[in-house]
């Protein structure tokens, strides 16, 4: 009787203490709403996930505790601190001319995207930025291949897909042409999705029907 007293003590303090925080930081609980329809992939597809299921086979979170599927979108929360990032990678480092197709909600914080044509620790970023930025920038580490204005509201979903081609980068924003670059120094790689508090310090994101089509 005392253990189960004091494994009902236990539950009841979890309970709260998720109670309490959720109190405390209503944002970071907050329900996005309803993720987009996913349109029919156009090409042959490399890599799909619509994150029916909560396994999250085929990818490859770099840390514990980051990353989770709930209510059929991919979750990425990570602590209240400056400048800490997660990347959840999958994929091939021998794929080549591909699209990537993504929708993201962020729910706090500024920063959201993907990173494509990953091998090693480095490939070609691209972070749809919130907040004061608004914007869409396209970057290999600190060496910028391009920056314009996107506006991308907390609590609302985009549609990003992005392009590489050879040398040439495109990233559309909801169907929207919004950069076309050329850079040659990273022609193959396999993608991941990315959080990142950044400046503000804050970060729950959500992404939803991922897809991979190769570029012939």
């Amino acid at each position: 009787m005392r253990a189960t007293g004091l494994m009902l003590s236990c539950v009841v303090t979890a309970v709260t203490w998720a109670a309490a925080a959720q109190a405390s930081q209503p944002e970071r609980f907050a329900t996005p709403p309803p993720a987009p329809r996913p349109a029919a992939p156009a090409g042959r597809v490399l890599f799909t996930d619509d994150f029916s299921s909560a396994a999250l086979e085929g990818w490859r979170p770099d840390l514990d505790g980051v990353w989770s599927v709930w209510r059929g979108m991919l979750r990425a929360d990570l602590p209240d601190e400056k400048q800490l990032r997660s990347l959840i990678h999958a994929g091939d480092d021998a794929w080549t001319d591909y699209a990537l197709d993504f929708d993201v909600c962020m729910m706090r914080g500024v920063d959201k995207g993907a990173v494509l044509r990953i091998e090693g620790q480095t490939g070609v970023g691209v972070d749809l930025r919130g907040g004061s930025y608004q914007d869409v920038l396209v970057h290999v580490r600190e060496w910028r291949l391009g920056r314009v204005g996107v506006t991308n509201p907390n609590g609302t979903w985009q549609h990003v897909r992005v392009e590489a081609h050879g040398t040439r980068w495109r990233v559309f924003v909801n169907g929207e042409l919004k950069l076309d670059r050329h850079d040659a120094r990273r022609p193959r790689g396999h993608i991941a999705l990315a959080a990142y508090t950044g400046g503000v310090g804050q970060c729950t994101v959500y992404y939803d029907n991922v897809v991979v089509t190769a570029l012939e």
